[in-house]
């Protein structure tokens, strides 16, 4: 039997700017069927669902539906669509700030998650963007957390994602944020934070521990406001929040955080009403494709601070 170890593309088109599931068959197993094997490697509680999908054509490979008898193909390669809960809809607009051949860098509302994860699949900044630009191999240059508003980069292309996604693994764009904490005269600004932090797998909070610095952020007051101020936060690093964890840390804490510095009961899935106060204001780099600066800057304001008086 012929074995496919090369890439290649999905049969199934998108839908609803999601990818197919690809489940790649085993090179050595003792599997008669393809069916037989989905129903070994997928949860037990899908055996009814799976016989379904299997009839209906809804699994395919490169050469067609699978059904429920075709034979076991070692090292091939088999996709579907997986069936997705309701989503409530994230009821803000993405704006887009910049679209070029090769970028598109957009606006991120609060609440709309960067990418498909966990519960959040459909309602997506990627999976919105693929959809309404039209723009299937679009895929992220960063990421920014859900809850953070502000600028995100993303690659129109396959062939130019690399040159793109390194920039940021090479430090070469400097992020700029805003955030509203309380205003503490005690802490001294601007500074540089410096510590480790980890973050676990599975676990919500990351946290600051001894050990070899992997995060830093500047920080600096840009104005009072009362009992409130509005700060510039530059993080040098990208550790998973970094800046949410190093404004705790100086007795900060940024508004609306339900994380940092005490994890707070899940909200409903459509309670929108206390945006975390952390805004991606700003993106400058070097485009290493055209070689031109570019310096974007986001339209958005945190709603603490348009009310702070």
């Amino acid at each position: 039997m012929r074995r496919r170890t090369k890439s290649v593309g999905s049969p199934l088109p998108q839908r609803a700017g999601v990818d197919p599931v690809r489940i790649r068959l085993p090179v050595e197993g003792p599997w008669p069927t393809v069916a037989d094997y989905l129903a070994h490697r997928l949860p037990d509680d899908v055996g009814e669902r799976l016989a379904q999908m299997l009839r209906s054509g809804e699994i395919v490979g490169l050469d067609g539906p699978i059904g429920p008898d075709t034979p076991y193909e070692p090292g091939a390669s088999v996709w579907f669509h997986r069936d997705l809960a309701p989503e409530v809809p994230v009821p803000f607009e993405i704006e887009v700030v910049h679209r070029d051949e090769h970028l598109v860098v957009v606006d991120k509302p609060h609440f709309l998650a960067t990418t498909p994860r966990g519960s959040h699949v459909v309602e997506t900044a990627l999976s919105r963007l693929r959809r309404d630009l039209d723009l299937p191999e679009l895929i992220p240059a960063h990421r920014l957390d859900r809850l953070t508003a502000g600028l995100v980069m993303f690659v129109a292309s396959a062939r130019a994602r690399g040159a793109y996604q390194t920039m940021f693994r090479d430090r070469l764009v400097t992020k700029e944020y805003e955030a509203v904490a309380r205003y503490d005269a005690e802490v001294a600004l601007p500074r540089l934070v410096r510590s480790r932090i980890v973050k676990e797998r599975g676990v919500i909070a990351a946290r600051e521990v001894p050990g070899e610095v992997n995060a830093e952020s500047r920080i600096e007051l840009i104005e009072r406001r009362g009992e409130l101020a509005r700060y510039r936060l530059a993080p040098l690093t990208g550790r998973t929040h970094q800046l949410r964890l190093h404004m705790s840390g100086l007795g900060l804490p940024i508004l609306g955080d339900p994380v940092y510095p005490e994890l707070l009961p899940e909200p409903a899935p459509d309670d929108f009403g206390t945006p975390l106060q952390l805004l991606a204001v700003g993106l400058a780099f070097t485009d290493p494709l055209s070689g031109r600066p570019v310096r974007l800057r986001s339209r958005r304001t945190l709603a603490a601070w348009e009310a702070a008086v």
